[in-house]
Order: C-alpha cells, then structure tokens, then sequence
C-alpha cells in the first residue's frame, strides 16, 4: 500500500515530502531524494575526504543508510539535516578508519628509518595521501591494496589482473619513490 504522502510528493518539491516515498521504499523516490541531494553531500564529504574517489564511496554508503534506516527518522527537524549528520558520521568513520589503518602500518614499512629523527615526524594523514598522489597510478593501487587494505600479493595480482612479481615490484617502486618524497620533504623543511 502506498503511503498518501508518498502521491503529494509527485506534485510537491519539498525535501520533507520525499520522506514518505523513501519511508516506502520506493527506488523512484530514492533516486529522485538521491539527484536531488548528492552533489550538495558530496561537497560536505569532500570538506572531510580530499580524494573525490574516496568520498563518493562515502557518499553511497550513508545514503545506503539512510534508505535501510529511513524509519528511524523521527520527523524531528528537517529530514535533509537528518541525512547530513549520516553523511558527516560515515565521512569521520572512515577517517578513523583510516587513521587506525596509518597506525598499523606505521611508517617503518614504508620508511625503514623512521625511527630516527626523520620526515615522518611531522607526517599526517593528509600528507601521506598528497603524496601517494605523485606515484604512477600502478604503484599507488598496488601500494594502498597492500599497505592501506592489507591485501596479499596474491590478493592483488587477482584483483588488478597482474602477476605476484608485478605487485611485488610495484610495491618496491612505489617505497623507493616515498622514501625519496619524505627525503625532499625534510630537505624542503
């Protein structure tokens, strides 16, 4: 059965009002919510996630919550700042996601000396993944798959479709060229 508020909507523009067709699971009405919204989102999840990959993931997952948990929404406030504040809690937990991976891997993986007074001092989150960002393409995927995912070599040979010595490779490629980043970044410092 149809919600009533689900029909005005047809004929209303109104955020509040794409609540009910959302509330019936209706995918027109999700989607319609969706277009309507996302790219506003996506600039919130962008203040948050600086890789626009990254927070288009994000993006898809809150509102993935927020149609399984559509019947959690009280009518209290608006139903858009409803969604923001899901946008906003999964943008924090992947970075605490993310974090929690950094400190796991710990950059004595990446950089053997970074036990001593070195560029990873003063390293962030934000200025590992700006560096990632200098490495070719190959090397970064392969570094993030192993690193950052903990994904074996086997692992990623099956999901790039490249063999175990090509992941291995890379891998090597991609820490020489961090090594010599977090070198010129302490020579620039």
């Amino acid at each position: 059965m149809v919600n009533p508020g689900a029909v005005q909507l047809l004929h209303s523009n109104s955020i509040e009002h794409l609540f009910f067709g959302c509330l019936d699971q209706n995918p027109k009405i999700q989607r319609e919510l969706f277009d309507r919204l996302s790219s506003k989102m996506l600039s919130l999840s962008l203040r948050y996630i600086k890789e626009t990959a990254a927070a288009e993931d994000v993006l898809i997952i809150a509102f993935r919550k927020v149609f399984d948990r559509i019947g959690q929404f009280r009518q209290q406030g608006s139903f858009e700042g409803w969604i923001r504040r899901i946008v906003v809690n999964e943008c924090l937990m992947y970075l605490e996601k993310q974090r929690n991976l950094y400190r796991e891997i710990g950059l004595e993986r990446i950089y053997p000396e970074a036990n001593q007074a070195s560029p990873s001092d003063n390293l962030d989150w934000e200025d590992l993944t700006k560096m990632l960002q200098y490495l070719p393409k190959g090397y970064r995927k392969v570094f993030e798959l192993f690193a950052l995912e903990g994904l074996s070599h086997e692992e990623i040979a099956r999901k790039l479709e490249i063999s175990e010595n090509t992941s291995k490779s890379q891998l090597c490629r991609a820490r020489i060229q961090l090594q010599r980043l977090l070198h010129f970044r302490t020579l620039k410092n």
